[in-house]
C-alpha cells in the first residue's frame, strides 16, 4: 500500500534567538519559554527560495534513502511562499532534480495544515494514476515576509523544508484524514506585503477546533482515547 517510506528535513544552520529581542518587545524569559514556547528559529541563507530549501531537504533524504530519480512519478510542493507567481515551484524543483518529463508536478498553497493536505493529495493522486513512487515537499521561507518589528509574527516564524518519499514500500500507511475550513476569519492570518496574524484568534481556533477533529476522527474509525498510546507533538529546540 502507498504510504510514507521515509522523511527528511532541512533546517538552516543560522538561528535567531528570541532572547536577543526580549527587551525590544518588553518580554521576559517566562513568556518566551512558557507562553509561546519558541526560543529560536532558523533563517535561510540570503537569496534562498523555497525550491532551494526543497533541494537541501532532498540531499538529506539521499543520505538515508538512495532514491532513484528516474522512478519518481509525482512531485508536489506545499508552500505559501513560492519562488515566483509563475511558474509553480514544483516545476522548478522538478528541473533542479532533473526528474523525468513524465513526472507530474504541482503546488499546494497551504501552511500549517499543508502536510496533511499534501499527504492525502499525493497518495490519492498516485493511486488514481497507477503511480508507485513520489516526492512530497513542504517548504517556506517566512523570513522574507515577516515584519521584524511585529512581535506577533517575528518571534514565531522561521524557515525550513521537508521531503517525504511516498511509495509502496511504506513504513507508515495513513488510515484516515480529517479536514475543515473557517474561511470567514481569513483576515486573521494574511499577507499583502508583510505577514499579519491575530495571535489570539489563531490560538483560539486551534485550541477549540483541533480537539474536535481528533475526536471526530477517532469516532469515525471506532476508536477512543483508550486506544491511543500517545498524542505526540514534536517540539524542536534549535539551540
Amino acid at each position: 500500500m502507498l504510504g510514507i517510506e521515509t522523511i527528511a528535513t532541512y533546517i538552516p544552520e543560522t538561528k535567531k534567538s528570541n532572547y536577543d529581542v526580549k527587551e525590544k518587545f518588553e518580554l521576559d524569559d517566562d513568556f518566551i519559554e512558557n507562553k509561546i514556547g519558541v526560543k529560536y528559529h532558523a533563517l535561510k541563507d540570503e537569496g534562498f527560495k523555497s525550491s532551494d530549501m526543497c533541494i537541501k531537504a532532498f540531499e538529506n533524504l539521499q543520505k538515508i534513502s538512495n532514491v532513484n530519480l528516474e522512478e519518481i512519478e509525482c512531485c508536489i510542493v506545499v508552500t505559501q511562499n513560492p519562488d515566483f507567481n509563475i511558474p509553480h515551484t514544483a516545476a522548478i524543483v522538478h528541473g533542479k532534480l532533473d526528474l523525468p518529463v513524465n513526472c507530474a508536478a504541482f503546488d499546494i498553497s497551504l501552511g500549517c495544515s499543508g502536510f496533511v493536505y499534501g499527504l492525502s493529495n499525493i497518495i490519492s493522486f498516485m493511486k488514481n494514476n497507477g503511480m508507485k513512487k513520489g516526492l512530497l515537499f513542504t517548504s517556506d521561507q517566512y523570513s522574507d515576509i515577516v515584519d521584524e518589528d511585529d512581535k506577533n509574527t517575528a518571534l514565531l516564524f522561521g524557515d525550513a523544508s521537508t521531503v517525504t518519499l511516498v511509495s509502496e514500500d511504506a513504513t507508515f500507511v495513513p488510515i484516515d484524514f480529517s479536514f475543515g475550513t473557517n474561511g470567514k476569519d481569513h483576515a486573521e492570518l494574511t499577507c499583502e506585503d508583510k505577514l499579519y496574524m491575530n495571535g489570539r484568534a489563531v490560538f483560539s481556533f486551534t485550541a477549540t477546533t483541533a480537539p474536535k477533529h481528533i475526536k471526530s476522527l477517532l469516532e469515525k474509525n471506532n476508536l477512543t482515547d483508550e486506544n491511543i498510546n500517545k498524542y505526540y507533538i514534536e517540539v524542536w529546540d534549535a539551540q
